[in-house]
């Protein structure tokens, strides 16, 4: 698992030890270039955290830049040489109005880390969301298990699932899928 804090890497980006705050269009495309960068060296599946916790705020066109941006390139593309997987941690309220305009812009869905543990928020029906929970809650499932829990038909959980593990919100594993936040972040 990477662990990306996006507050050193702007510092980084800048070279300026003081600024702490995600804002303009070309400061969000540098940052993000940079975690490119790092994911270019990653395995063929990876999971890596992407930490707001020390950044003060973010406009929407870094949010764009370095949120929608970055999962349009990994999750949504589906990209043949590499699953890539994102945790989003230390979201303030400061951050959130940015970040979900643009998940609702590009319909969008992510993983966020909160102190009671993980959700997915953005662009998602309730189906989605309950079967996304449920896998949380059972930590790994396959079909026939997310039937059960659910109560559904399990050619219809399957198809739940792998619509969730194509969004990158599920990770699939050989025995079944663990939930992006839960109990599988050492196997990423």
């Amino acid at each position: 698992m990477m662990h990306i804090d996006l507050s050193s890497m702007l510092r980084q980006t800048l070279s300026c030890e003081l600024y702490s705050n995600l804002v303009t269009r070309p400061t969000g495309a540098a940052v993000r270039t940079q975690i490119e960068a790092l994911l270019a060296d990653s395995r063929e599946r990876s999971l890596t955290v992407i930490d707001f916790s020390h950044v003060g705020m973010i406009d929407f066109s870094c949010a764009d830049e370095v949120v929608a941006k970055l999962l349009l390139h990994y999750v949504a593309a589906e990209r043949a040489d590499r699953e890539a997987y994102f945790l989003f941690r230390g979201v303030t309220d400061d951050h959130w109005d940015a970040i979900e305009t643009v998940l609702e812009r590009h319909g969008l869905a992510l993983v966020l880390e909160t102190d009671d543990g993980a959700r997915i928020v953005g662009m998602v029906n309730d189906g989605e969301r309950i079967a996304w929970e449920k896998v949380y809650e059972l930590g790994r499932a396959g079909a026939a298990d997310l039937a059960t829990a659910l109560g559904s038909r399990p050619d219809d959980a399957a198809r739940m699932l792998d619509t969730l593990h194509r969004r990158r919100l599920l990770m699939r594993l050989d025995d079944g899928y663990i939930a992006v936040g839960g109990l599988g972040e050492a196997h990423a």
